[in-house]
């Protein structure tokens, strides 16, 4: 786990080794263990180094094997790297490293791109071939890792962080505006290739690109999850369903323990991550460390699951932290959890996720952690919805958009308002063949558009502002080929994750199964008030927010009037997304 950086000329230039080390230090508080730079002529990589997998100098970043004439800079975990080597030992190949970036060039050169197939883990990686002037990125089934992207004619910037490629000082910031539709109406998102900076892209998920020398390039997509029933599935039972989930999530659960050094877990209290602490202890594992956050209540809301996290942390004998935040604390550290940002993002749970993971960090470097479960096993009420809707994309933008187009053109400035890209989007992303039911419509446009680009980015970059990496179990490709292939209607029992939670009995205590689901409460953040609402006021009515025009003035004054009046269907405040829109591009000085 770590960040890396590079650039590519493609005009003859030589690469800059003050851009590299400019990015670099961008993204040093990702891998506080170590650094380098590799340059040769038109191709430089930059690498900060979070060390968890041979802790030696062997495995240093950016690594060379000059036998085989690669240069790789890799940011992630292969958790079946030992039995890579293994199997590339006994095709002749030899080892100078212990760990899995070694495994990963061995693994290129021996099957090319495709190597990327053999690999269980999270990943993105970049490759550079001495002989042909090639290089190759490739990124992760569920884009657990990120990699953005800066391209002209010219060259070409990489990076693990949008942030970082700002830093060259040669990036086109101007705003996309499809990206501000998909922001405004996708409850956030912006998918790949897009982000809201018109000169900055990412590497779509599961997608290999190989760039030639003269900057051309060719993607392939070597990944996605089929759905519906496999031969001879036809006449499985609900039990059989619920045995083969079990074997499965205990594999993924397994997997994610590789490290040389300790591993802990995200205790929420909620069935998931309760399910990996279980399946932990069933395993063996002893003296487990876990770790919760709280928050002060708001408008009567209950801000912290306290009474569920230690109901499982006692069971099984835990080492567990539990950390509140007064109210205070949480004002004062959101500048820095919107730093740490790559993209805006608007869920409350990211100042969470920042502050759990400063403490994490204190006592280990590892943790698995539940995002996935939800989108991979039917977790969330606008599944049930789905089940034989006539009208499909319909019926998913009304339960997920956080409002319509034409609301949309009330909100926005003058000439900000794009075509309805993001009703657009889900209707290209539904008529994709391979997910005939509705509800398998929805759980895949969630598992390989809104999972990336909303949970799995906000837990990767909020864990990564402390130099801490955070595994997802629930996203282990095998375990989610075979949801995949669990009737919709079984994942929708029990009032969604019925499967999962069939599984969970056999593990853990039914009281944290049987309840109200619960999720990452930060209630200051959707019923903003007092000093939250001075700090998102001064925000928008600065001269910066003015000259940007995004919102119509007469739409902030109906959110400052009332924050609490305009909750979108996905129980986000509305002046909280707009306010942090305009803040994160402050920070970045958009």
């Amino acid at each position: 786990m770590c960040g890396l950086c590079g650039e590519i000329r493609f005009d003859g230039q030589m690469a800059s080794p003050e851009r590299i080390q400019r990015m670099s230090d961008c993204l040093a508080r990702r891998g506080p263990d170590g650094a380098g730079v590799v340059m040769r002529g038109r191709v430089a990589f930059g690498h900060r180094r979070l060390k968890i997998i041979d802790l030696s100098e062997k495995a240093e970043q950016p690594m060379v094997d000059a036998d085989l004439g690669l240069t790789i800079a890799f940011n992630g975990c292969i958790y079946n790297y030992p039995e890579l080597r293994r199997e590339l030992e006994a095709k002749g190949y030899r080892f100078f490293s212990t760990g899995d970036t070694e495994v990963i060039g061995k693994a290129f050169h021996a099957w090319g791109k495709d190597c990327v197939k053999r690999f269980h883990g999270m990943f993105a990686f970049a490759i550079h071939e001495r002989e042909s002037g090639r290089v190759t990125l490739a990124r992760d089934r569920f884009g657990i890792k990120p990699l953005y992207l800066s391209q002209t004619p010219e060259r070409l910037y990489i990076a693990s962080s949008l942030p970082a490629l700002l830093r060259t000082g040669d990036v086109d910031r101007s705003i996309d505006r499809v990206a501000l539709h998909h922001y405004m109406t996708f409850h956030a998102v912006v998918p790949a290739p897009l982000t809201i900076i018109k000169g900055v892209r990412k590497l779509p998920p599961a997608t290999v690109r190989t760039i030639e020398a003269d900057g051309t390039f060719e993607d392939e997509v070597y990944w996605s999850a089929p759905f519906g029933l496999a031969s001879g599935e036809e006449s499985l039972t609900a039990d059989d369903w619920r045995d083969r989930v079990l074997a499965s999530l205990k594999t993924a659960v397994a997997r994610r323990m590789v490290a040389d050094v300790p591993v802990g877990v995200l205790l929420s209290g909620g069935v998931d991550s309760s399910l990996i602490v279980g399946l932990l202890a069933e395993a063996g594992q002893t003296g487990l460390t876990t770790f919760s956050i709280g928050f002060e209540e708001a408008n009567g809301e209950k801000g912290d699951e306290f009474v569920y996290s230690d109901l499982i942390a006692k069971h099984y004998g835990t080492k567990h932290h539990k950390i509140f935040v007064p109210s205070n604390e949480l004002l004062e550290h959101l500048p820095g959890t919107i730093a740490a940002m790559s993209e805006p993002m608007v869920s409350y749970d990211n100042v969470g996720f920042y502050l759990l993971s400063r403490e994490v960090s204190k006592h280990i470097k590892v943790v698995q952690s539940g995002q996935g479960a939800d989108e991979v096993f039917g977790g969330y009420h606008w599944y049930p919805p789905m089940a034989g809707a006539n009208d499909p994309v319909g019926a998913y933008s009304k339960a997920f958009f956080d409002r319509s187009h034409s609301t949309l053109g009330e909100q926005l400035g003058d000439g900000w308002l794009a075509d309805d890209e993001s009703r657009a989007f889900v209707e290209r992303h539904f008529a994709l063949p391979g997910a005939g039911d509705p509800v398998d419509k929805a759980l895949r446009i969630d598992t390989n558009v809104m999972l990336v680009d909303d949970p799995v980015k906000r837990v990767d970059n909020m864990t990564m502002a402390w130099g801490l990496e955070a595994r997802v179990p629930f996203l282990d490709h095998e375990l989610v080929e075979l949801a995949a292939r669990v009737p919709a209607a079984e994942k929708l029992k029990d009032g969604g994750k019925g499967v999962l939670k069939e599984v969970a009995r056999q593990v853990i205590p039914h009281e944290v199964i049987d309840r109200k689901k619960g999720y990452f409460p930060v209630p200051q953040l959707k019923y903003i008030s007092g000093p939250y609402l001075d700090m998102v006021r001064d925000a928008l009515s600065s001269q910066a927010a003015r000259e940007r025009g995004l919102f119509r003035q007469s739409y902030l004054d109906t959110l400052f009037a009332n924050p609490a009046d305009h909750i979108t269907p996905l129980r986000g405040s509305e002046l909280w997304q707009v306010a942090l829109l305009e803040l994160w591009l402050q920070e970045q000085g958009v």
